[in-house]
Order: structure tokens, then sequence, then C-alpha cells
């Protein structure tokens, strides 16, 4: 029986394998060494920012849920796209995408901090007791400690940017998608999904820590690119 991975383009293949070393590596090695606090993506101003971290937070995730759903979706979209574009172009272009997730999601972290502070740093911002001096109490310090010092971990800005390609390129492809009993063209599914990571990441609703303004920076570098490229649809889909 041919594996389901022998037809894999040669990027995405290799992107699923190095994100899959990095997952099970932040688990096998967690006695020795912490992964999260080296690759994550940090705030700038945060005493654990490292100058790579832009880069490998696109290898880091949070739990084999949300690994599965981002390797799935590179394996369900990645090939078609790779196609597409040519392999030193797609590479170039899950990468840029990645780094548009970090650059907005992280420009919306600054926004914040200013509002609370009049700043885009917090002096001693490894001390949580430095952040009680802006007034607020208990609530207001934990929501700037947090926005200062929390990670982001994650492929999701580069899947969303491989995700607005594909309906760019392939926009009436139909998909099947989960709980609904009709195909829907690609195009819809992704302006859904769009609209529905805007909407969450305006509300900032209680409990939810999904990063979703990382996926919007991954959508609209993608759109960006393919506009700047030029990359018409391909012919032989309608």
């Amino acid at each position: 029986m041919q594996s389901p991975f022998a037809n894999l383009t040669p990027v995405v293949k290799n992107l699923i394998i190095i994100n899959i070393i990095f997952f099970i590596a932040t688990y096998a090695l967690a006695k020795v060494i912490d992964m999260e606090a080296l690759f994550a993506a940090y705030y700038p101003a945060s005493p654990s920012f490292k100058p790579w971290q832009p880069i490998t937070y696109m290898f880091m995730h949070g739990g084999l849920s949300h690994i599965f759903f981002n390797m799935f979706a590179l394996f369900s979209f990645g090939p078609l796209l790779e196609y597409a574009l040519g392999s030193k172009r797609f590479f170039n272009y899950y990468f840029i995408t990645g780094l548009g997730g970090y650059v907005l999601y992280m420009a919306v972290q600054a926004i914040q901090i200013h509002a609370i502070t009049g700043s885009f740093s917090v002096p001693n911002a490894g001390v949580e007791a430095s952040y009680f001096q802006y007034g607020g109490g208990q609530e207001v310090a934990q929501k700037l400690y947090t926005l200062v010092n929390m990670p982001m971990v994650g492929a999701s800005g580069s899947i969303f940017g491989v995700l607005v390609a594909f309906a760019m390129l392939y926009p009436n492809l139909e998909m099947m998608i989960i709980f609904i009993p009709i195909p829907i063209k690609a195009k819809y599914v992704v302006i859904g999904y769009v609209a529905i990571e805007l909407f969450s990441g305006i509300g900032r609703f209680a409990g939810d820590n999904v990063a979703h303004f990382a996926h919007l920076g991954g959508a609209l570098f993608g759109f960006l690119l393919i506009k700047l490229w030029n990359i018409k649809r391909p012919n032989n889909f309608y």
C-alpha cells in the first residue's frame, strides 16, 4: 500500500517533518531544555524575547490538536499551492505569511500595552511587581504582564496564508466542511474563517487564548503577496 505521504511536494513534506520533530522534542527534552522559552514568540520588550523567535515560533505548537489541525491543513492545501507557485516561491510565501502573523499580532499587543502605559515597553518587564505602577490594581497588572510575557506558538499564520492563496487561486473548488452537509466553494469557506477570526480577535472573549490576529496577519500578508506577485489562477480550474 502506497504511503499517503508519497506524493507530497518537497517543501510541504519537509515543513511537516520539521514541525513534528519540534513537537516531539518539546516533550522529549522537557527536563533538559525549555524549548518554549527559547523558540516561542515573545513580545520584543519581554526579557524572554530572542531575535530568532519570529521564525522559530512557527514550528512550536501548544498541544496535539493544535499541531494536528495545522499540519492537516498544510497536508491538504499545501501541495496544490506548491505546484501552482513552484517550490521556491511557496517556501518564501510560507515564511513571509508566518512573519506577517507575527507582525500583526505584536502590533496589536503594542497598541494595547501603549493604551495602559503610554509606552510600548515596561521597565523591569520580568518583575511582576513593576506592573502595578500603572494603576488599575491586580486585574490591569495581570493583563499587562500577560501582554508582555505570554508566548505565541504555532504555524497558524502561515496556514491562514496558505488558505487565502488557495481560495484566490481555486475560488470555486468545492469543499466539504464538518457539520455542514453540502459542499461549499473555497472562497466562501476562507471568507467565513477570516470573518470568524476577526470577530473573535476584536471581541477578546474571556478564556480565549488563541492568537487570532496572528491568523489575520498571515491571511492579510498572503492576500497582498498573491496580488503583488501577480499570481494568476490556473487555467484548468474553474
